[in-house]
This record gives structure tokens, C-alpha cells and sequence, in this order.
């Protein structure tokens, strides 16, 4: 960790609110070149959810960074060509927060933002773990199509940021970097707002077509793959059900995964500005990365770290998700589906033996005595399914890094099983196709010091017009083979309906 004299205190930051509402500012975000590298992270403004206030974009990043095992690729603004080099993503992660790092306060004039001195966005995929852990499995291998293959982490770093603030419906754009690049990113912003009229914006984004479509409607006109048949899916189960009653697990996640082409003319954008209209979620997110594009809609939060204001200790949170039900067809249904998991002891053992794997991670990492269950098993409404949601938190000690957190609970327990390295390499012998950044991480690590990471759940990639996700659920004891199976599609819905796919 960087001492006081490492920190840089920039007390010129400029905020210019700008004349966008939510849906104005995606829409231009999503209308600038694919080559200027935007990234979104959206709350919606969901209500009831006080952390979903805020929607962060940035574009141009000052520097990118994917890595795939030790090969590191990194690209500045102003060089012509990317470098290799070879080394550890964590700690090269944690260099670049110290060297970057603001004094919370330093430089922002107004406190209502979440921060103003920069952020990097980041997404790392579930096989990140490998740094970090000894396996005694090997990954299941990906196809040869997939060359090369999905970074395990992508790193964007932006000294300018957009900030749309729900509870106000004002939007920001703040820079560090001084009047010059901020004029140049307002310069951005207009000339895409002029493009992105509102006939051309019902035109390419599909505005018109896909809303009146709604949640069920939108016609089916591509088709969704697995790599699991239903019978497949189930002798799955029953395969880890046996390494749960020979004790050598309590609980692991199986998933399948989907692949699917776009709809001819259809286009990422189209796909996520559809999810987040019929399916909104907390921890949203549009990631334009080197090779392929990221959209989630995920409700999961992994993990928040909240620098003390008085400067002492940090807060982390986990959020936990386990227990699922799909929503009613009215009320009424909605009202039993609601209590009938609230009351179901197999949904909220499996939400417990989580709950105990992330006290033992953040143990790891947090000062004796802090770590605390804020609740446990409370049920969380979403647009077509319940969970059941719990909430873990303590204080870092002061000498642990950002990279060391990450180190100490990656990947969030909830997609792994518990005990977590056994029920991974289970998974691995089960599980035919490498998971990718799905059941990975998204979020932000800003300057001052906050990060907020979301589960990458509802999560799906697209390469050359393909999409791919991951879906699936813990596997327990009491688990029934098809009722799991069942479950998994309940949580492929939203993104098979944004896609207009049916499976075949």
C-alpha cells in the first residue's frame, strides 16, 4: 500500500453537468465508436435499493490491460501499438491503483458524486481463480474456435468519467485530466447526440419494435445452444450429489452453457438496451472490450469496500445470492411463490453454507471480531424471478490491498460451492466448457480508494455476433435433478428473450 507521500491530491478535478436523462446518456454512450472503448455500469435507479443511484461510463481509457495467464497486453493513449509483458495481474492491478490513488475529497466539488478522480473498470473471468489457487483438476478446454481465447481479466482505466444521478435525474461528466481533455470529451458526447436523433435512435437501437414486444413478446428469431442435453444436466447432479454424501462437499453450482447467433441485423446494443428495459438490474453493465462485448444484467453484488470518511477502517460487504423462484402470473401466484421461498429449508440451508464460506474468505482478510451478518435469507424481488439474499460485512485491515481482497475471496462463493477449491474442481469434472467471465466479477475500483464489484450472473459475451452465458444453481443434498435443471432456464429467460432466442 502506497504511504502518504505516494498520494496524489488533485484539487483541479472539473465537473460540468450535462443536459442528458438516463436513457439519452446510453444512447449516445452506445452510439460512440466501438474503437473509443466504452463501459458502463447502471443501477437503473431501482427502487428500494438505495446503492442503485448512479450510472458510471467512461470512454477513451488512458490505459487497458488483458491478461491470459502471465501475457499481460497493455495499450496507452497516444501509442500507436500495444505491448506485451509478462507478469501478475494482481499485483500489476494494485501498482496501478497506488500510482493512481486520490485522497477521497481531494478533488471533487461536488460530494454527492460517488468519486471524480477516475476509476478502472474491470472484468475478470472465473478461471482468474487459477492464479490464485491449486487445483488439483484441469479446466474443461475451450473450443478452437475461441482463439484467442477470453482474457481472464480486462482492465480499463478512464481519468474522465459520465455520472447520471437517479435520485437527481442530473448527469455529470467530471475529468482530472484538465480543461483540454474534458472538452474533448464533451466534444464526443455532442457530435454522438447529434447522430443519435430520435428516429435514428428508434432505428438502430430498436426504441420502437422491441418495446412494444415487451418482456414475452419479442419475437423468437435466433436459435440457443447448450452444452447440456436435460438428461445430461441431470446425471450432473446426480453426480455431485454423490460427492455430497461420500463428504466431500456440502454444496457446489453446476451450470450450463448457452451459445447463440445475433438475429441478423441485430447488434449488442439493441441486446442490452432490451434487458435492461423488460429485465433491470442493480449491477447493469455494457463493456466494450478488445475482442468482444460484455452485457450483464446481474443482480448479485460481490463485493463493496467504503473508505472510512474519517480515514479509519474500511467497510467490505458481500451480498449473497441463493434461493430461487420465478415470478407468479399474478398477484396472487407472486404472493405464494414469495412465501414458499421464504419458508423452504433447502433454499436457505444453501444460502447459509454460503453465507459461512464468505465469513471464512473475508476472515482472511479483515480485522478480528469485525465480521457481522447484516441479514440473512431476506427474499429480493426482481422482474421475473425471487432470491433470497443475505448480507456479509467487516473491516479490511489497513495494510490489505485491493488485489489481496480479490485474492482472498475470488471467485464469490455462491457460484463455486462450499467447501469453495473441492466444489471447483468438482466442478470442473462436470462442467464440459470453460465458464469464461460468466460466474466472474464486474465493477469499478475507483481512485479514492471505493470498489463495487457485481457477481458476472446474467452475464453474457458477444464475439463475432456470438452470445455465450452461463446459467445454473447450487446443488445440494435435497437437490432434485430436474427441478434444478428446471431452475437454470428460469434464470436463462431474460437474457434468451433480450437475444429473441429459443432453444433448440
Amino acid at each position: 500500500m502506497p504511504d502518504a507521500s505516494d498520494i496524489k491530491i488533485r484539487p483541479t478535478t472539473n465537473i460540468h453537468e450535462l443536459p442528458f436523462t438516463a436513457d439519452e446518456l446510453l444512447r449516445v454512450l452506445l452510439r460512440l465508436a466501438p474503437g473509443r472503448g466504452a463501459q458502463i455500469l447502471d443501477s437503473g435507479g431501482a427502487r428500494g435499493v438505495d446503492e442503485a443511484r448512479f450510472l458510471i461510463a467512461g470512454f477513451d481509457p488512458f490505459e487497458t490491460i488483458e491478461a491470459r495467464g502471465e501475457e499481460l497486453l497493455i495499450e496507452r493513449r497516444g501509442e500507436t501499438t500495444a505491448r506485451g509483458e509478462r507478469g501478475s495481474l494482481i499485483s500489476l492491478l494494485d501498482e496501478r491503483l497506488a500510482r493512481y490513488r486520490v485522497r477521497r475529497g481531494a478533488g471533487a466539488s461536488s460530494p454527492e458524486l460517488p468519486f471524480s478522480g477516475g476509476a478502472c473498470i474491470a472484468s475478470f473471468a472465473y478461471d482468474l481463480a487459477r492464479q490464485f489457487e491449486r487445483l488439483r483438476s484441469r479446466p474443461p478446454v475451450a473450443p478452437e474456435s475461441d482463439a484467442p481465447p477470453e482474457p481472464d481479466a480486462a482492465l480499463a482505466f478512464y481519468d474522465t468519467l459520465v455520472i447520471h444521478d437517479y435520485a437527481r435525474g442530473s448527469t455529470y461528466l467530471t475529468t482530472d485530466a484538465g480543461e483540454e481533455q474534458l472538452a474533448r470529451a464533451r466534444a464526443a458526447l455532442d457530435e454522438a447526440r447529434r447522430t443519435t436523433a430520435l428516429e435514428e435512435a428508434r432505428r438502430t437501437c430498436g426504441f420502437d419494435d422491441d418495446a412494444a414486444a415487451g418482456a414475452g413478446g419479442r419475437r423468437l428469431t435466433t436459435t440457443a445452444t447448450s452444452n447440456f442435453t436435460r438428461a445430461g444436466y441431470a446425471a450432473a447432479v446426480r453426480r455431485i450429489k454423490r460427492h455430497i454424501y461420500a463428504g466431500d462437499i456440502y454444496q457446489a453450482n453446476l451450470t450450463q452453457q448457452f451459445t447463440c447467433p445475433l438475429s441478423a441485423g441485430d447488434r449488442a446494443e439493441r441486446v442490452f438496451l432490451r434487458l435492461r428495459r423488460a429485465h433491470p438490474a442493480s449491477f447493469a453493465a455494457f463493456l466494450r472490450r478488445r475482442r468482444d462485448t460484455v452485457i450483464s444484467a446481474s443482480p448479485e453484488r460481490f463485493l463493496r469496500v467504503t473508505p472510512d470518511e474519517a480515514g479509519g477502517a474500511r467497510c467490505v460487504e458481500a451480498w449473497p445470492i441463493k434461493g430461487t423462484r420465478a415470478r407468479g402470473a399474478t398477484a396472487e401466484e407472486d404472493a405464494r411463490l414469495r412465501e414458499e421461498l421464504r419458508r423452504s429449508a433447502k433454499d436457505a440451508a444453501e444460502n447459509v453454507m454460503i453465507v459461512d464460506l464468505l465469513r471464512n474468505d473475508l476472515g482472511r482478510v479483515c480485522r478480528y471480531g469485525t465480521i457481522e451478518v447484516g441479514a440473512l435469507c431476506e427474499v429480493q424481488e426482481h422482474p421475473t424471478l425471487f432470491h433470497l439474499v443475505s448480507k456479509v460485512r467487516g473491516h479490511l485491515r489497513p495494510e490489505v490491498s485491493a488485489g489481496e481482497l480479490l485474492r482472498a475471496t475470488f471467485p464469490c462463493g455462491s457460484i463455486t460451492g462450499a467447501p469453495k477449491l473441492r466444489a471447483m474442481e468438482i466442478i470442473d469434472d462436470c462442467e464440459s466448457a470453460p465458464r469464461g467471465l460468466s460466474m466472474g466479477a464486474v465493477g469499478y475500483f475507483s481512485f479514492d480508494g471505493r470498489i463495487d464489484l457485481s457477481v458476472a450472473i446474467r452475464t453474457m459475451t458477444v464475439r463475432a455476433r456470438m452470445a455465450r452465458f452461463n446459467v445454473g444453481g447450487g446443488i445440494v443434498a435435497e437437490s432434485d435433478p430436474e427441478a434444478e435443471y428446471e431452475e437454470s432456464l428460469v434464470k436463462a429467460r431474460a437474457l434468451l428473450s433480450a437475444l429473441g432466442a429459443r432453444i433448440v
